[in-house]
């Protein structure tokens, strides 16, 4: 999906060029062309057919806090309008550039209009505290042992074969990582659900690399209705 250039701060996309410029010559070719790989394929199934639109009900799910507790989507949320961030997991050096983003430039604004942000991923607590911790994120951030969210929206993904096996080269290994041992994933998508829980927006980005800039969630926001 594009997203809308923003010269007031530096986006996510310009985050993750610099990156790459860092990484470069430091990760094995092989490596580096099993993972391109993975995301051309991505990029040429694109967003997959069925996924949720707006003016569907998101719905309710058991999710697991930080500390590995109990709770549900609907707590968290607390009947307020929310933006809801599925992202892959700590371990995942563009989720943590995404959720940093996030954090820095989106989090002051929600938290002005009293808007709540949760971050959502299949991994385990551990990677869940691990992912607020090392991004010194402020918002929610929970666990959903078998990627319920993912499924529900419709956004669920998996890296092939040969991706995995570049994964475990580099030390990750996804049926560690995931609370349910499973190498599913959601594709980084943003939802802005309002009160009652129906989704008012969604944007989904089948590549990984790309994310779902801050400019566009609050120009997402900015057409709500408001409450």
């Amino acid at each position: 999906m594009t997203t809308s250039a923003d010269t007031t701060r530096t986006t996510i996309a310009d985050r993750v060029a610099k990156m790459h410029d860092g990484i470069a010559g430091k990760i094995p070719e092989e490596v580096l062309n099993a993972f391109s790989a993975d995301q051309a394929g991505l990029d040429a199934r694109g967003i997959p057919d069925g996924v949720a639109q707006p003016g569907d009900s998101l719905g309710d799910f058991d999710l697991l806090d930080v500390h590995g507790s109990p709770t549900t989507l609907s707590r968290e949320l607390g009947g307020r309008t929310a933006v809801v961030v599925l992202y892959r997991g700590a371990w995942c050096p563009y989720c943590n550039l995404a959720l940093r983003a996030y954090q820095d430039d989106l989090v002051p604004t929600l938290d002005d209009k009293g808007i709540t942000l949760v971050a959502i991923s299949p991994q385990t607590p551990d990677g869940s505290l691990s992912a607020q911790e090392k991004n010194e994120l402020s918002f929610v951030v929970l666990s959903d042992p078998g990627n319920t969210i993912a499924t529900r929206l419709g956004v669920m993904t998996a890296p092939t074969q040969d991706a995995q096996a570049a994964q475990r080269a580099i030390g990750v290994d996804l049926s560690d990582l995931n609370a349910d041992g499973s190498y599913g994933l959601p594709m980084p998508t943003v939802v802005i659900v309002d009160e009652i829980g129906m989704i008012r927006w969604i944007d989904v980005h089948p590549n990984y690399t790309s994310r779902t800039e801050v400019v566009d969630i609050l120009a997402a926001l900015a057409k709500q209705p408001k409450e």
